[in-house]
């Protein structure tokens, strides 16, 4: 936050309080509590994966009242030091998986392996398990798996298309997970990244029925021009070719969604409320190409602007970024790059965007903030938004001006949050962002 106005802080401090009550919102504490199966006769068994793995264990150990055991997978890093409860928490390598990605799932089989009716399985998903379980079909290697995960991150699709193709080449996802622990019942807690809450699609879904097929996995690669491996060709070939195959048994089990992107919009959405903003909700789901969505969200704040009106645009969902350049940043970084420079330094707007993770693609930052000085800052620091984006360098933009967002792990995800303060000259409370 180099050089920034006092009034420009002041807006600095409500964007924070709005990305406080979205993380607050998507807290697990106490959302256990309405949808709690009974202890089962036999034994209860809890498996999962994702990003928010540590802290949904952390709360189901605290809240469940009788013996239970497990495995929990989160990404490198998100496990919680103060936590060594009856359910362990590994790591494994997101957004593109490692060998204890592949160990994790083996390990999670084997867990839910040789139960009985009278027991229970409770899977934690989140988003990122797809790449902290890692399933491998025969004859496709982990090298291949990872390559074509930098291709899907890269390539504009989006999550559920991402999330469909790897459903089809894996062991553990698309339901294949609660085939492995039938007969015993398994309760799904699931914490969405998904727009549109599919949890069919929440961390490809390893205790879910699946609606997509292997031909649709073909059909996603084709359309974004991925070529694969033999091997991989080979396994969506036949699996294509015998669609009963990709059939997962569901009968008895249940799912529930105990945390929604929408909790954490409607929370921001009272906090600036309350501090005298029209809110302009404009939905959890947003999703295309990060730049130019931030581009039509600074079309529409100038508008506001123009009409005088003192407004909050919030959004999330879940943009994407095709990769042309070998810059480091994110999704929500790329969206304020294209907003700033389609804002154009323009006097009363700025604006907060980051990942509820905490982490932005694959970068240390959760997001950033643009502000009115965005540009003129920037030019001052050698940077300017049209060649960070032609090299994918957001992060490196706002590094340099220091105005990136960086919060570390916040133990939840519910994708991305966007909030955009729009302050005519003459609104109440501000003018032009020049007074506090």
């Amino acid at each position: 936050m180099t050089g920034l106005s006092p009034q420009e802080l002041t807006k600095r401090g409500l964007l924070l309080d709005l990305w406080a009550a979205a993380l607050n919102a998507a807290d697990i504490s106490g959302k256990y509590d309405p949808v709690l199966p009974p202890v089962p006769q036999g034994r209860t068994i809890v498996v999962g994966g994702g990003k928010g793995g540590a802290a949904m264990a952390r709360e189901l150990d605290r809240v469940w009242p009788a013996e239970i055991s497990g495995c929990v997978i989160t990404r490198h890093g998100f496990t919680l030091p103060d936590y060594a409860g009856r359910i362990e928490v590994a790591e494994a390598g997101h957004p593109v998986p490692d060998q204890a990605s592949v160990a994790g799932a083996e390990k999670l089989m084997a867990l839910v392996s040789g139960l009985s009716a009278d027991d229970l399985v409770i899977a934690l998903i989140s988003g990122g398990a797809s790449a902290l379980l890692v399933g491998l079909p025969k004859g496709v290697t982990l090298a291949e798996k990872q390559e074509l995960t930098r291709a899907l991150l890269g390539c504009g699709a989006s999550i559920t298309e991402i999330n469909t193709v790897r459903k089809h080449i894996s062991t553990i996802k698309g339901g294949r997970l609660a085939r492995q622990a039938a007969p015993a019942k398994v309760v799904t807690f699931a914490v969405s990244d998904i727009p549109g809450d599919d949890i069919t699609a929440i961390g490809s879904g390893p205790t879910v029925p699946d609606r997509t097929s292997a031909a649709d996995a073909q059909a996603i690669l084709e359309r974004y021009g991925i070529a694969v491996p033999q091997s991989i060709a080979d396994h969506l070939a036949a699996a294509a070719a015998d669609p009963s195959a990709d059939l997962t048994a569901a009968d008895g089990n249940s799912a529930h969604l105990v945390v929604k992107p929408a909790d954490s919009l409607a929370a921001a959405a009272r906090v600036v409320s309350a501090a005298g903003y029209q809110v302009i909700n404009l939905g959890d789901d947003l999703e295309g190409e990060a730049s130019d969505l931030g581009r039509a969200h600074a079309r529409l704040a100038l508008e506001l602007l123009e009409k005088g009106q003192r407004a909050c645009i919030l959004s999330g969902g879940e943009t994407t970024v095709t990769l042309r350049g070998k810059g480091r940043g994110g999704r929500n970084t790329e969206y304020l790059l294209g907003l700033a420079a389609g804002l154009g330094g323009r006097p009363g707007v700025t604006a907060l965007a980051a990942d509820t993770d905490g982490i932005d693609g694959s970068e240390d930052n959760a997001g950033a903030l643009v502000f009115p000085s965005t540009l003129t800052r920037a030019a001052e620091a050698g940077v300017e938004p049209a060649q960070s984006l032609a090299t994918n360098d957001a992060y490196g933009f706002f590094e340099a001006i220091g105005d990136l967002l960086i919060t570390g792990p916040t133990q939840t995800n519910v994708n991305d949050f966007r909030a955009i303060l729009i302050d005519p000259i003459g609104s109440a409370g501000t003018s032009n962002g020049d007074q506090p």
